[in-house]
């Protein structure tokens, strides 16, 4: 569907659609003569030109499987930091083993089934680590994901490239 600017079915100002800044667009964009303002109607024709002949090669790129091997040294790194560094707050308690046991699991999980390498941490899994948590009755769950998503921001990837071998990303 294409749009014209000879309908009066709709009478849009530019400032409707940049409430808050003005348009960096020069007011030839919206009319022919910049005090008329845009009348728009299904028929709009756009010039070819905005519309790149590739989507994305992105998209295209297929990121490598995970690497169960990648995933069981990692997630013993994990466990091992997390259980140090939840211990030294005092929010846990007796809990504290099974805090980091859930928070192990589902990052354990994670890395078996998902993680391929830089580009693929998601924020998922460390969302699902304090639902567990507060799901359990256990205390601290936003802490602990916390501390274990600071981790893995600083960590996984660069272990990955060490791992893989690529180190010059």
């Amino acid at each position: 569907m294409a749009w014209t600017t000879t309908s009066p079915s709709f009478n849009l100002l530019p400032s409707l659609f940049f409430p808050f800044h003005k348009p960096s667009l020069p007011p030839s964009f919206f009319s022919n003569n910049p005090s008329t303002p845009l009348r728009l109607s299904p028929t709009l024709t756009l010039p070819s030109s905005s519309f790149p002949t590739h989507i994305c090669t992105a998209a295209e790129y297929k990121f490598p499987d995970p690497i169960p091997e990648f995933a069981v040294a990692e997630t013993e790194k994990f466990r091992a930091h997390l259980l140090q560094k939840l211990s030294k707050r005092d929010i846990y308690g007796d809990s504290l083993q099974q805090v980091v046991g859930i928070c192990t699991e589902i990052f354990n999980t994670f890395m078996h089934t998902e993680y391929g390498g830089p580009g693929t941490l998601l924020v998922l899994p460390f969302i699902d680590m304090s639902d567990a948590i507060n799901e359990r009755g256990l205390p601290g769950g936003p802490q602990a994901a916390r501390a274990a998503v600071k981790w893995a921001q600083d960590h996984v990837d660069k272990d990955w490239n060490q791992w893989t071998g690529d180190d010059a990303t």
